[in-house]
């Protein structure tokens, strides 16, 4: 997907419906530990929030008007490697308020990677086909924001990263990092459905007992664990080994989960957070593990399952209708609130996926 904006100054170029439309650039936020940190909020510079100006629709074109945006780890690493002034990237659900293509009309739902801008004009056949725009399908009763959560990739995160990663079978034993949030909450649930036993790990005694309340059959708050009596803590709650493991961490969490593995264990490595706010954590070389284990470890982008996209979706939403797959979301009100909601989902702050209503 490519959007066509100016940036900040546009005097001969008309503004569509609804005038311009504001942007993030975040560049900051990508460096050094998250905590703590006082993040630009405001004004026209190229290192806080800016004006920028939309041109008129073309032919194939349709402008979106944001209504939720995403926060997620993922974008700390990607925004690494751009250049200061970059807009930050990210998801978003959005309407569509000025459209010549016969796809996307007038008032529909999108979802798109349009990034932290609140109007983009967009042509959908431009860009990587594994990342285009697309409508939503309908929700039922439930809201559009989940468009960014269970109804979208975190939801097929869980769905495509943990079944076919790991395929679980009924009776084993399932561990998941980073447990309460947006990812790792549905693993839990999914791996429930399937018929297993699943501890959860998460950063706070609260955040437990929601895991708890999810179905999870054991839950470890790592805050209150030693790191050199977590092995233990883990041993405790997953006495018979652990058959499958979903990585959200990285980091002395999954060293210790490694090394309780059980013969042909199967490991899917989806974020390594740990790594995101702080020096790379030193761990013991894991190899000799993986070949008298015979264990098999795989990193996964989710857009692998692109041409499968809609298989996911709806069947997290069929769990949700059943009762058998539940989400919670922390919202935060604000566009200017951007940096704000960011750096509390690094740090910790929320519980299931964390969005923007703007």
């Amino acid at each position: 997907m490519r959007a066509r904006a100016l940036c900040l100054v546009s005097k001969k170029k008309k503004a569509v419906q609804n005038g311009g439309g504001q942007k993030v650039d975040l560049r900051e936020a990508v460096r050094g530990p998250a905590e703590g940190r006082k993040l630009p909020t405001g004004g026209g510079n190229a290192t806080g929030t800016g004006r920028e100006w939309l041109v008129e629709t073309g032919q194939n074109e349709f402008v979106a008007e944001a209504v939720f945006l995403s926060v997620d780890p993922y974008m700390r690493p990607y925004m690494a490697s751009y250049p200061a002034g970059t807009v930050m990237i990210g998801g978003q659900v959005a309407k569509v308020t000025a459209s010549r293509h016969p796809q996307f009309p007038v008032g529909a739902t999108v979802f798109g990677n349009f990034g932290w801008r609140t109007h983009t004009l967009v042509n959908p056949e431009q860009g990587a086909a594994d990342s285009r725009p697309y409508v939503l399908p309908p929700f039922g009763a439930h809201p559009a924001s989940l468009g960014l959560g269970v109804l979208g990739m975190p939801g097929n995160t869980a769905y495509f990263g943990f079944l076919e990663l790991c395929q679980p079978k009924q009776g084993e034993t399932v561990v998941v990092s980073g447990a309460a949030g947006a990812v790792g909450s549905l693993v839990g649930q999914i791996a429930k459905i399937k018929g297993c036993r699943v501890v959860g790990i998460a950063g706070s005694d609260d955040k437990c007992g929601w895991l708890r309340e999810l179905g999870f059959d054991a839950t470890i708050n790592y805050r209150q664990v030693e790191r050199d009596a977590f092995a233990d803590a883990l041993r405790a709650a997953a006495p018979g080994g652990v058959d499958c493991y979903f990585d959200n961490v990285g980091g002395y969490i999954s060293e210790a989960v490694l090394g309780q593995m059980n013969l042909y264990g199967r490991i899917s490595v989806c974020g390594t957070i740990s790594n995101y706010n702080a020096e790379r954590a030193q761990v013991a070389d894991p190899q000799r593990l993986f070949v008298f284990k015979q264990l098999r470890q795989e990193g996964f982008i989710v857009t692998r399952w692109a041409k499968r996209w809609m298989e996911g979706i709806r069947q997290n939403l069929q769990w949700i209708e059943e009762g058998r797959l539940r989400y919670q979301e922390t919202v935060t009100d604000g566009f200017e609130q951007m940096p704000a909601a960011f750096v509390s989902m690094l740090t910790g702050g929320n519980t299931g996926k964390a969005v923007v209503k703007v």
